[in-house]
């Protein structure tokens, strides 16, 4: 059975008010609560006050772009953030996946095609939080926690947004096992990825910019023309 609709709020950031009109009237229609912001300055303002479960967030905004809201959400908040990016934003489109966002949605797109892609990530939020399913795991000085997508390092948490840790927890609790990019998008993002394989490769680059040090008794080594493994010393 899906999971009830009512109660999560997303937060739609786009100078475009027929955006908002379209995805407002879409979302509603599907039970979800929505929030407008027109501005990357209110955006900000918006998921401090009203915390909302998911950000829809345009690149080209006035007062502040789409990549500065995503640094200033990336601060304090692991809150999924889904881009909106036209195709000429190629290059802030994948810088904007550096930073920390989920994924993105080339414009034109269909509300249909954004529906999809936000209950992709909710439902995945929801199944790893209330599933009865191990989701707790350790290797070493690395604790990974999906019931409440928490990582650890040498005990300290470290901040990790739900993709970074869903790509930890694949590769982790599989030492050993080669994942092509195709097989992690796939299995990851939870439906059929209309963007490509570098999406990947950013979230790994963050992985291992935040975990991955010298000291550490386990790596995640690159398998050139395929994907990632994660190792272990023994």
């Amino acid at each position: 059975m899906e999971e009830r609709k009512i109660g999560y709020r997303i937060l739609i950031a786009d100078d475009d008010p027929n955006v908002h009109q379209s995805l407002n009237a879409y979302f509603r229609k599907e039970g979800y609560q929505t929030i407008s912001s027109y501005d990357g300055d209110d955006a900000v303002r918006q998921v401090y006050s009203a915390r909302p479960d998911i950000v829809l967030l345009d690149i080209m905004m006035p007062k502040m772009d789409g990549l500065d809201v995503i640094r200033e959400i990336r601060r304090t908040s692991t809150m999924p953030i889904i881009i909106l990016s036209a195709k000429s934003e190629e290059f802030d489109k994948l810088l904007g996946l550096e930073l920390g966002a989920d994924d993105y949605i080339t414009k034109p797109f269909s509300p249909r095609e954004v529906l999809a892609r936000v209950k992709a990530v909710l439902r995945r939020l929801h199944e790893f939080k209330s599933s009865g399913k191990e989701t707790h795991l350790i290797v070493r000085n690395l604790d990974i926690d999906m019931g409440a997508f928490i990582v650890r390092l040498d005990g300290a948490t470290v901040p990790c947004t739900p993709k970074e840790i869903e790509i930890l927890w694949t590769l982790a609790s599989n030492p050993g096992i080669v994942f092509s990019r195709e097989h992690l998008l796939q299995s990851i993002w939870g439906y059929d990825f209309l963007g490509d394989t570098r999406a990947v490769d950013s979230h790994i680059k963050r992985i291992r910019a935040k975990l991955c040090k010298d000291s550490n008794p386990w790596d995640i080594k690159t398998v050139w023309g395929v994907g990632y493994r994660f190792e272990v010393e023994h």
